[in-house]
């Protein structure tokens, strides 16, 4: 198991951008995918973007292409997504998840598979006031 710690999230303005971390925390990381999510209030969790341990691979929802970025600092274990941008529709509860059954750290098709998600941190909570 792993241990998921979000931050970043606030109170910001339409058209500002934001930096979330995912601090991890596990004995080794080597088959390890990282996601991020967003859950508006009452609503599910959806799958925003996703990378690979390595960082070669990464997975982005065609709702956010252009205005997200996933990334990854392997020496400071934390997962990272930059949203640019914010528009009145992205206040959510953003949260971060590992996937600890990759084959490999450069694994792909695992990354859109929300179910294999198996490990979630607390969230960090994003508003946009106009």
């Amino acid at each position: 198991q792993v241990q998921l710690v979000e931050s970043g999230g606030g109170v910001v303005q339409a058209g500002d951008s934001l930096r979330l971390s995912c601090a991890a925390s596990a004995r080794t990381f080597s088959n390890y995918g990282f996601g991020w999510f967003c859950q508006a209030p009452g609503g599910e969790r959806k799958l925003v973007a996703a990378i690979s341990w390595s960082g070669g691979s990464t997975f982005y929802s065609d709702s956010v292409k252009g205005g997200f970025t996933i990334s990854i600092d392997n020496a400071k274990n934390t997962v990272y997504l930059q949203i640019n941008n914010l528009k009145p529709e992205d206040p959510a509860l953003y949260l971060c998840a590992a996937d600890s059954g990759s084959p490999s750290s450069d694994y792909a098709p695992r990354l859109q598979e929300i179910a294999l998600f198996e490990s979630w941190g607390q969230g960090t909570q994003v508003t946009v006031s106009s």
